[in-house]
């Protein structure tokens, strides 16, 4: 059965989903990678790593829990329900870590509003410049009663200049609050990726201890959905700060929460010792499993449809996200 044979090998796939955030985060730096970064491909990869998440959840990491609890003789039965307690508690945690992450978060779903916020501040900043440059002379050509009443032009003049004068006052404060929302909302985002990550991190590490094809493909998925999150964080920092290597490293901080998750893995495991190991197993690979459904339910889903709310791309990504982990599993067993 399991042990800790595969334990390098599984922390370096956790790291290497966990830095993934890093390849979302490094957009600051490339503008053109942003506009590849639209919302169909946001919505395509979130779907595609939900399906991964839920099919290898159900037939792999709920299959494992089972022949666990029944590894020291105990009753088939039993251990399903033993298996089935703990996955519904691994979806009760997280519906406690996700109450906690949108408390955080004010509410967003992974990021979506941040990003686009950033977009909106992206594309309102010219217009305020244009504004402010632009001197805007209608309202002296089309007056009808130019000649009438001179001085009143005059004074109207004055007036549209005054107000002209005000508008980058007023821009710059507009700008100055949206930073500061921008900002905050980076960061919020990190913290609840960060915190919502820490499940991901335990759930590869207990899979490639358990199979480690399942292992390769399972973060091989959380890494696909950790781009858009890194690109969550790192967008509407930049934009606040007009800093790319503050906005990619919040970004990176938020994926170093998977490395951690695995760690806490291991010292169960560890500290268990042999003679528990089959039982403590059984209840992390129960918990992992429900843990990931919900991550789906709770997260990813919502996510894509938000992208995609015609559903043009999420449900066949979600298949085809299924589909490609049973030929992973199916070619591994053969």
């Amino acid at each position: 059965m399991t042990n800790l044979d595969n334990a390098g090998m599984a922390f370096g796939l956790v790291v290497a989903a966990g830095l993934s955030t890093a390849i979302g985060a490094a957009a600051v730096f490339e503008r053109r990678v942003v506009r590849l970064a639209s919302k169909p491909v946001l919505a395509a990869g979130l779907g595609f790593s939900g399906g991964v998440m839920i099919y290898v959840s159900f037939v792999e990491i709920f299959g494992k829990s089972v022949e666990a609890f029944g590894a020291d003789g105990t009753e088939e039965r039993v251990a399903y329900y033993s298996a089935t307690i703990c996955l519904f508690a691994g979806m009760v945690l997280l519906r406690l870590i996700s109450f906690l992450v949108h408390r955080l978060d004010g509410g967003h779903h992974h990021g979506a509003d941040a990003v686009d916020l950033a977009q909106q501040r992206s594309v309102s900043v010219p217009p305020l410049v244009v504004n402010a440059e632009a001197p805007q002379a209608p309202p002296q050509v089309q007056s009808p009663a130019a000649d009438v009443e001179a001085p009143t032009d005059a004074g109207k003049t004055e007036e549209a200049e005054a107000q002209e004068a005000a508008k980058p006052a007023e821009g710059a404060a507009k700008k100055s609050e949206q930073d500061s929302q921008l900002q905050m909302m980076g960061l919020n985002t990190a913290a609840a990726i960060a915190i919502h990550n820490f499940p991901e991190g335990l759930a590869t590490f207990v899979a490639t201890l358990a199979e480690p094809s399942v292992g390769v493909t399972l973060a091989i998925a959380i890494a696909i959905h950790n781009v858009p999150e890194g690109l969550c964080v790192a967008l509407p920092i930049y934009y606040a700060t007009d800093s790319r290597m503050k906005g990619f490293l919040w970004a990176l901080l938020s994926g170093l929460s998977e490395p951690i998750g695995a760690f806490i893995g291991w010292l169960i495991i560890k500290s268990t010792g042999e003679d528990m190991s089959q039982v403590v197993y059984g209840i992390l690979f129960g918990m992992v499993a429900g843990m990931m459904i919900m991550i789906v339910i709770l997260e990813l889903l919502p996510t894509a449809y938000r992208y995609d709310p015609k559903d043009k791309f999420v449900t066949n990504s979600v298949v085809s996200g299924m589909f490609v982990m049973a030929i992973s599993l199916c070619m591994f067993m053969a």
